[in-house]
């Protein structure tokens, strides 16, 4: 391969890309795209608006502008002639393939049923690792939030976070170095 990128994924077909959308156009996108047979993830979230003489219930996208598709990065010329694509994100002209784990951690939270919200991107914080229930096996970022625990999963490609509410027990704080009874405090309610 010319470009040294490793465009596949394995077993799995070719490696997951963003592509970046005009606003509003990710239905549209993620629609004409799979009807031509790419494998796309719209990840959308439940959110309920009000109007003066009612309120709606919305799915809207939990990453605004961004579709995620499988492509071969070599042949992208299909996918950028789709309406309403503006570009496959990457670094420059070059595209850059997202993390498998952070397309996986979202994924599950979309499936597991539970609530996630768009959320600011975190870089920094308390890393722990999911242990019981439908988030079991991801990691991400713990944090509280008006005195609930909120688990934080970003596409770092993106700078852009999901965060989804979690109960402190199914978590186990990893990579931080604390002594565990100190860890336990952080799960307890010392979080901020």
């Amino acid at each position: 391969m010319a470009s040294g990128m490793d465009v596949t994924a394995g077993a799995g077909g070719f490696r997951w890309f963003a592509l970046q959308t005009r606003c509003r156009y990710e239905s549209f996108v993620a629609n004409h795209l799979g009807g031509n047979g790419y494998e796309l993830f719209l990840p959308v979230y439940k959110c309920r608006r009000h109007w003066s003489d009612r309120i709606k219930e919305l799915e809207l996208p939990l990453f605004p502008g961004y579709v995620f598709c499988r492509l071969n990065p070599l042949d992208r010329l299909p996918i950028l002639v789709t309406p309403g694509v503006i570009q496959v994100v990457g670094i420059g002209k070059k595209p850059m393939p997202i993390d498998d784990a952070e397309i996986t951690a979202i994924r599950t939270v979309v499936q597991s049923g539970l609530p996630g919200r768009p959320w600011p991107f975190l870089q920094v914080g308390h890393r722990v690792k999911v242990e019981r229930g439908p988030l079991s096996g991801i990691e991400g970022i713990l944090i509280a939030f008006r005195g609930r625990h909120r688990l934080v999963l970003s596409v770092t490609l993106l700078q852009r976070s999901v965060a989804v509410e979690v109960d402190g027990a199914w978590v186990n704080v990893t990579r931080s170095g604390l002594p565990a009874n100190l860890s336990s405090t952080l799960l307890a309610g010392g979080l901020s």
